[in-house]
């Protein structure tokens, strides 16, 4: 089975990237020139690869740090030595752009891994499971997009694969590593190397708790009565647990090494005078508490297969029903982070290429209400979303839920981009799902894959006061 299950993996590999580099092709013959954010990146890749590293040469609009550039002169300047090539053929705009299509390779590769890891085969996912699980998630349509482009989402996806891996395999040191490269592709990697360390956390939380509750169980102590009963256990139980100095000493062994890569981070906000280097004034920090409720859209959409059930639905209504008072608080107060925390930030309002212009131009900007009256919308979503992780740890859940938070708030910009990462750790960890629901998911996205590139190829436009020819996008 398990050389069958190869068989299958390498077949699927073998597949997806053939129709990778088609589509490369295609790519390459319509985009000739740097498109979009490709105007800073290419052209600072290039003076990279022609050994110009100078402070004084970088482009202050860039605002993330140089990690794709520099992996970039690491794959392509050999081959001017293996292949004899000139520095203007592996400093190209097409040899650039492919190696992303090389990261998507090694995504591809670590998403199988981690399915393995965390789906491990003793349990429910067969081999078939494991390797639709991985194709459908190699393809998730706003990731699979830009491999095809000179953008950080493809190398920023592999650095932070292969940390959170050697995470679970228990390589702390090395995934703490990894996490800096993912961290000098987007700043906002920290928090995914902080959940790596979260996730040692939580585990040994989990055992503690577990033999915590089996004390309480055969010393027969009386429990917590009352609403938010499980609230207040847990909360007793961290307190008490982190007042232990072995218990905590116990935590900073396993976890230093990512305690020391957020310490290296802290000292690069206070010389850097922030996170953000370059373009400061198009990216400010705020809290804006609605990206919440766009991701759990977001998520509803592209997973609806696994959360959007008529039997989902019904058990949802009945816990309303039997909870309302408390799902009318939420109601509140989610009503409430809408009407006082939604920003709109000048791009979304003023560049009609990306697709979240027009969800925003023609839904919430056109009927002001419409905002308001998707709450419950949202609410279902992030509560479906948190019933599909019921079989990981609660501990877990908060540490993931924390990241998210933290991710995904202070970001002023609606930006399909920025959902990706925490869509994928969120996929890769709820239960494995049957083969008819994971086939409706790769339709799915196959679908939206092949509008989305047939839009983007094919109907161009042009702005009024500009002869540069435009496509929609992500």
């Amino acid at each position: 089975m398990a050389q069958l299950e190869g068989y299958y993996f390498s077949a699927a590999l073998s597949c997806t990237f053939l129709v990778s580099c088609l589509l490369f092709s295609a790519f390459s013959r319509a985009l000739r020139e740097p498109y979009m954010d490709e105007i800073f990146h290419l052209p600072q890749a290039q003076r990279y690869c022609e050994g110009h590293f100078s402070l004084s040469q970088w482009d202050p609009m860039i605002t993330t740090l140089p990690g794709l550039y520099l992996v970039s002169v690491g794959v392509v300047k050999p081959a001017r030595w293996i292949f004899g090539w000139s520095e203007h053929v592996v400093c190209s705009i097409g040899m650039l752009r492919f190696v992303n299509l090389l990261f998507s390779v090694g995504n591809f590769y670590l998403l199988y891994l981690l399915f393995r890891k965390v789906q491990p085969r003793n349990k429910a996912a067969s081999s078939i499971q494991r390797i639709l699980s991985t194709l459908t998630l190699a393809v998730f349509p706003t990731l699979y997009f830009f491999n095809f482009l000179y953008y950080t989402e493809a190398g920023s996806m592999f650095f932070t694969l292969f940390a959170y891996l050697m995470c679970l395999y228990g390589n702390h040191k090395t995934s703490a590593l990894l996490g800096f490269c993912g961290f000098m592709f987007r700043q906002t990697n920290i928090i995914w190397a902080i959940f790596c360390a979260g996730n040692v956390i939580a585990q040994k939380l989990t055992e503690a708790w577990k033999t915590e509750l089996q004390k309480k169980k055969e010393e027969r102590l009386p429990s917590i009565k009352g609403p938010f009963s499980e609230f207040r256990k847990i909360l007793q139980f961290l307190l008490a647990y982190s007042m232990s100095f072995k218990n905590l000493n116990m935590l900073f062994l396993l976890t230093w090494p990512y305690i020391l890569l957020v310490f290296l981070f802290c000292v690069f906000v206070v010389v850097n005078g922030g996170i953000v280097i370059g373009d400061r004034s198009s990216h400010e920090a705020c809290l804006h508490f609605p990206q919440l409720f766009y991701f759990f859209s977001f998520t509803l959409f592209f997973s609806f297969p696994h959360l959007l059930s008529p039997s989902k639905i019904k058990t949802f209504l009945c816990l309303v029903w039997k909870r309302r008072i408390q799902f009318f608080v939420i109601t509140l107060v989610s009503v409430f982070l809408i009407w006082k925390f939604t920003y709109v930030h000048k791009y979304l309002l003023a560049d009609n290429r990306h697709y979240t212009f027009y969800v925003w131009k023609r839904v919430f900007q056109r009927y002001e209400i419409m905002k308001y009256l998707l709450v419950p919308v949202y609410i279902f979503a992030g509560w479906s979303i948190a019933d599909s992780l019921k079989s990981k740890s609660i501990f877990w859940n908060l540490m993931f839920f924390i990241c998210l938070f933290t991710v995904i708030v202070p970001q002023k910009l609606l930006e399909f981009r920025y959902f990706v990462l925490p869509y994928v750790v969120y996929r890769l960890n709820i239960p494995p799902p049957t083969t008819f629901r994971l086939l409706c998911e790769l339709a799915c996205y196959t679908f939206v894959n092949s509008l989305t590139f047939y839009i983007f190829l094919n109907k161009t436009f042009q702005w009024p006061n500009s002869q540069d020819i435009q496509r929609f996008m992500w």
